[in-house]
This record gives structure tokens, C-alpha cells and sequence, in this order.
């Protein structure tokens, strides 16, 4: 595991800006379901500066995930548990102490799990936006000379770094980066857990379950969220199958590569025995060694590569919620509708005294006659009443239905721009570290060649 130190420090704060770059800002930035901090304002007035309405929080703090330590503890059913915290540093943009050196930088240890949260209440909170996603739990698509342990220093690594790219994603967003949850996640170590859950976002989030359903529900989607499941859902299965190639061409690798420890000993043991030829031999075989064990290096760096593309993978995902988070609104918009129909025809047979369909009302009307005046009149009234209030109610839903379509695709647009930009750079990096991989290999035969040219 790795051991604290402020030079890391200092270059895990470096690294941070260059991992993400900020998206941009925008001067109307719709925030739902925030949580209420005035307390804090008066005490801090970094709050002030840091969530300032507009303007993304990486331009104004820099935000850090420098290490992470393994603890051991008692979970919630009191059993012992080993597992692993991670160290979030924070500073505000430009800071400098007296003597001219960046301030220290604060600090607090997080979980998994309170990263899991916290995404979770984002889901709920802003149903509109694709969130970024979360860094692997447990390592998936991985060659199998890699460990799969979630305690694994390596994974737990490049886990770090993952988590670290999901807040420096959220911080650098438009909206989410102005959400009063995410700063106090970053900024308070004790309370935070108990001030997402006030916001009642769990309720919220158990009343949606109905969504599930609602996809096979929908009589009218939108052909363009519909479009962009299914390619969410496309490019899923893509990423799935490089994932997968990638992890058996990294296998065949590591093979060829440790083979060539082979040729270095029998090289080293051939010179044993020539007098002319030994020197030649035995820098060759030198060559062959330090080429077998440059493989754990180069797979290790490629394993960098494939977290990005497996953070678009999970990104799919993120996508899909969405969209079916707009088939939910766009089912009770539907409903709504068909009650209000339903209300304004029952209105129509009261007045005319005719039941166009068959009804058990009709049946009751035929056996024991029709109800008096009084008595349609009574109803009739009381059923403008509810169409007036359904009519309000549709209105809602259109009104819910068109901001969520307008702000999604807002932001759908944001991430389209994202997505080609970084998976573009993403596969560039890893052709040009391909081709570097390549360059290594013929230099090292070249270099045998110049050994065995000297015997």
C-alpha cells in the first residue's frame, strides 16, 4: 500500500489538473433537489466562492485523490472487515502561504461506499444529466496474470486514479459541479452521510421503481431517446468485445515476452562455453533478459488504457438511465391523458344520458333505472372539478416532460462532444504506445544483431 508523503502529495495535485479538463460553464444552471447549507455560508464563505451559481467548482478548487490506506474495522452486522479508504485533498484554485508555496492543502479519507452514495443521490437528484459513472468495484476484462483482489495494491491503484477522475468529472460539470452535496463531500469528513440522507432522495428514488415497467408501457416514445438506447446499448457490447480482445492479446503478450527470458539463459549458458563467441553471446542474452521483464511495465501502463475505455462502458449505462428515466415522465404523461379522457367521457354520458361503450354503469342504469336530475347534476359537477384538476395535472406533466427532454438533450449533447474526444485520444494513446511497444522489440533484435555481428 501506498505510504503518505507530501512530495506525492504535490504530484498527485499536478496530475489532477491534467487528467481533466474543465467542460466549460454556462450562465443558467439548473439545480433540483439542493440542499439547504446557510448555516455553513456564515461560517465559511468558501461556499460562496466554490458554488458560485454559473461556474464550475474545478475552476475554483483543486481536488485530488492523493493515496489510499487499507483499515481494518467492524461493518454494520459487527463482523471484522478489512477494507479500503482513500485520502481526497482539496485547496482553493491559485493558493499561496506567505512564504510563496501553495497552501496545505485540506484533507479527509472516504470509502467506496460514500463515493457510491453520492453518485446515487446525483441519480436521483439530477435525472436529466448522464453522471459520470464510478471506477470498477471489482476488476472485470482483466488478462489473467492481473489480479481480480479489490485489495490488490495495483488495482487499488488505478482505482485511486479512477476516483479521482469521477470527481474532477463532476466538479468540472456544469450543474453537478454546483450541487451543495458534492461540496460538502469534498469538504466534510463528519455529517455528510446524515445530510444526503435529510434530503429524502432515497423516498424519491423508491417511488420510481415503477420505471422498470413503464418502457414496455409507453405508447409514444420519443424516437430519439429511443435511438440513443439502442446505441448506448450498441456500444456497450463494442466496448465489451475490446475489453475482451484486449485482454487476450495482453495474455499472448505477457507469453511471448517471458519467452524470451528463455533465450537470455541459454544465450548465458552458450558463452560459458565459447571462448571468441562468449562476450557476443552474453550480451545478447542480456538484451533477451531485459526485454522479458519490460513486460510487466508496458501491460501495467496498458491496463491505464483499458480503465478509460472502461469507463465509457460504464458510462453506457449511465445513458440508458436516462432514457429511462424519460420513459417513466413520458408514461405518466400518458396516463394523465387517458384519465383525463376517461373523466370528460363519463362527463358526456351524464349529460346526454347514452353510454357509448359497455360499462357496468350502463348495465346498472338498464336494470334499476336512471338516476335523477339532481343526481347528474351532483356528478357532473363534482367531475368538472376533476378535469379541471386533471387539466392542471396534464399541464404539469407536459410541462415536466418538456423541461426534462430540453435539459437532457442538453446535456446528452455535452457528453457526445466529451465522449469523441476522449475516446478518441484514448485510442491514439494506446496505437502510439502499440507502436512504441513494437520500436522496443525490433531495437532489442537489432542490438542481438550487433552482439552477433562481434563474435
Amino acid at each position: 500500500m501506498r505510504v503518505a508523503s507530501s512530495a506525492d502529495s504535490s504530484s498527485n495535485n499536478s496530475r489532477s489538473q491534467m487528467i481533466m479538463a474543465d467542460s466549460g460553464s454556462s450562465d443558467e444552471v439548473a439545480v433540483i433537489c439542493n440542499t439547504d447549507i446557510t448555516s455553513k455560508e456564515s461560517e465559511n464563505n468558501l461556499i460562496n466562492t466554490m458554488v458560485e451559481r454559473g461556474t464550475a467548482l474545478l475552476k475554483k478548487m483543486e481536488i485530488s485523490v492523493a493515496e489510499a490506506d487499507k483499515r481494518t474495522g467492524k461493518n454494520t452486522v459487527n463482523m471484522q472487515e478489512t477494507y479500503t479508504v482513500y485520502l481526497i485533498e482539496t485547496r482553493p484554485a491559485e493558493s499561496v502561504s506567505e512564504e510563496g508555496t501553495p497552501a496545505a492543502p485540506d484533507t479527509l479519507w472516504r470509502r467506496y461506499s460514500e463515493f457510491e452514495l453520492l453518485r446515487t443521490y446525483l441519480l436521483v437528484a439530477y435525472p436529466y444529466i448522464i453522471v459520470p459513472p464510478l471506477p470498477e468495484k471489482r476488476a472485470e476484462f482483466v488478462w489473467h496474470k492481473l489480479s481480480a483482489d479489490n485489495l490488490d495494491p495495483d488495482f487499488v491503484e488505478r482505482r485511486r486514479v479512477g476516483l479521482e477522475n469521477f470527481l474532477l468529472r463532476l466538479a468540472s460539470h456544469p450543474v453537478l459541479s454546483n450541487d451543495n452535496i458534492f461540496f460538502l463531500f469534498l469538504t466534510e469528513e463528519k455529517g455528510w452521510r446524515e445530510a444526503v440522507l435529510e434530503t429524502g432522495f432515497q423516498d424519491k428514488a423508491d417511488s420510481r421503481l415503477k420505471s422498470l415497467s413503464a418502457m414496455f408501457r409507453v405508447k409514444n416514445p420519443d424516437k430519439r431517446f429511443t435511438a440513443l438506447k439502442q446505441y448506448s446499448e450498441d456500444l456497450s457490447t463494442v466496448i465489451s468485445q475490446l475489453l475482451r480482445i484486449r485482454a487476450r492479446v495482453a495474455d499472448r503478450l505477457y507469453g511471448v515476452y517471458k519467452v524470451h527470458a528463455n533465450y537470455g539463459r541459454v544465450f548465458s549458458e552458450w558463452s560459458a562455453i565459447e571462448k571468441e563467441m562468449g562476450d557476443g553471446l552474453q550480451s545478447a542474452g542480456h538484451h533477451m533478459d531485459t526485454y522479458a521483464a519490460s513486460i510487466d511495465d508496458i501491460l501495467e501502463e496498458e491496463e491505464h488504457y483499458a480503465d478509460q475505455l472502461k469507463e465509457y462502458l460504464f458510462y453506457t449505462e449511465a445513458v440508458r438511465s436516462v432514457c429511462r428515466k424519460h420513459e417513466l415522465i413520458q408514461y405518466e404523461l400518458e396516463m394523465a391523458a387517458q384519465d383525463l379522457s376517461y373523466k370528460k367521457q363519463q362527463k358526456e354520458e351524464l349529460e346526454t344520458g347514452t353510454v357509448r361503450i359497455f360499462s357496468l354503469k350502463g348495465m346498472t342504469s338498464k336494470l334499476f333505472g336512471q338516476e335523477t336530475q339532481e343526481q347528474r347534476e351532483s356528478k357532473v359537477a363534482a367531475l368538472e372539478q376533476s378535469i379541471q384538476e386533471g387539466e392542471e395535472a396534464l399541464k404539469e406533466k407536459n410541462a415536466e416532460s418538456q423541461e426534462f427532454v430540453e435539459k437532457a438533450w442538453n446535456d446528452i449533447e455535452r457528453f457526445k462532444e466529451q465522449k469523441e474526444k476522449d475516446l478518441r485520444e484514448a485510442l491514439i494513446s494506446y496505437a502510439i504506445m502499440q507502436i512504441s511497444m513494437c520500436k522496443k522489440g525490433i531495437q532489442v533484435w537489432s542490438n542481438a544483431k550487433e552482439c552477433f555481428n562481434k563474435m
